[in-house]
């Protein structure tokens, strides 16, 4: 879709090159939420950690560096900004 609208990008494999504790507090603030607002509550990780969804965010943001499926995606950033791709249109925002 990015190329269809002539959008250059660069794709970050997130399993190979999963975002640092770091990175993630960084883009959790370009999105302006908390680490439960972007949980794959239905992802395999999620329910072999035992995670409810009510942890504190920093043991969230913890597991999600450490299992990084657990971040809901495409999650597009550019300028300071970010937006998860959900639906995918949204990316065309930024």
């Amino acid at each position: 879709m990015l190329k269809e609208h002539e959008v250059e990008y660069r794709y970050r494999e997130y399993r190979k090159d999963p975002l640092s504790e770091a990175e993630l507090r960084g883009v959790l603030a370009m999105l302006g939420v908390g680490p439960k607002a972007v949980l794959r509550t239905r992802d395999k990780a999620f329910k072999e950690l035992a995670l409810t969804g009510d942890e504190a965010d920093d043991v969230l943001i913890a597991h999600m560096a450490e299992h990084p499926t657990l971040l809901q995606r495409p999650i597009g950033i550019k300028d300071g900004k970010a937006v998860v791709g959900r639906p995918i249109e949204e990316l065309l925002n930024l």
